[in-house]
């Protein structure tokens, strides 16, 4: 199985180049996934000059698979929780289930929006390009789940960019969105972080860090203009 990307801060660097070549219509915001799509979300943001902002999506895995999403719960209000019925139908997983474990998940989301951004106000995606980034596809119910409630918000392009996913959910996934960035595709595709030398979890303080920093450079005064 090959190995594309070192880390996230190469996969992010490559992302963000992708990107760049496309020429976005203003305004533009980059919305990670956390907590692993916030690395390359914030390389992506500082390289193209764009503020950062948070997508809270938490997935709800089948019982003693929580890697294997049956549904995922988008932070909002309401919340959105999007259920796949066809893994729901692989894992015997019932909608008491669901229920239960998308209370926790939207728990879990406010507890990131209060320990992450500190009370600062989301930028407006109404009429923006929003770019969801994440570090890799795999089933896709989390990035469908986020990509469904982006659009009641109504932005005027919608473009999910990450650097690996497997065929099959790319292809399922272009239909969420006007576009879709997706820098490898390999076959076999086995799980996300096979695709990465180093792959280590993303922790609070490192996602702190990163949105502290973008926003501090979104706040920073232009530099003086020399005549």
């Amino acid at each position: 199985m090959p190995t594309l990307f070192v880390d996230r801060a190469e996969a992010g660097a490559a992302l963000a180049e992708a990107l760049h070549r496309r020429r976005y219509p203003a305004p533009i915001v980059v919305l990670a996934l956390p907590r692993g799509g916030v690395p390359l979300g914030a390389t992506v943001a500082e390289r193209l000059g764009l503020p950062l902002d948070l997508l809270l999506v938490r997935k709800i895995g089948a019982p003693g698979q929580p890697e294997f999403a049956v549904a995922a719960v988008v932070d909002g209000t309401p919340p959105v929780t999007l259920v796949d019925p066809r893994h729901c139908a692989l894992t015997g997983v019932m909608h008491a289930y669901i229920d239960a474990q998308a209370a926790l998940a939207q728990r879990e989301n406010q507890r990131r929006r209060r320990d992450y951004l500190h009370g600062r106000v989301s930028p407006a995606l109404d009429g923006a390009t929003v770019i969801v980034v994440d570090d890799g596809l795999a089933t896709g119910t989390t990035a469908r789940a986020a990509l469904r409630a982006l659009r009641a918000r109504h932005p005027a392009r919608l473009v999910l960019a990450v650097p690996v996913g497997p065929a099959d959910t790319v292809a399922a996934l272009r239909a969420e969105v006007d576009e879709l960035v997706c820098l490898a595709q390999p076959s076999p595709f086995v799980a996300v972080g096979r695709h990465y030398a180093e792959f280590p979890q993303v922790d609070d303080a490192e996602v702190r860090a990163a949105l502290d920093a973008a926003a501090a450079r979104v706040a920073r005064p232009p530099p003086p203009v020399t005549r």
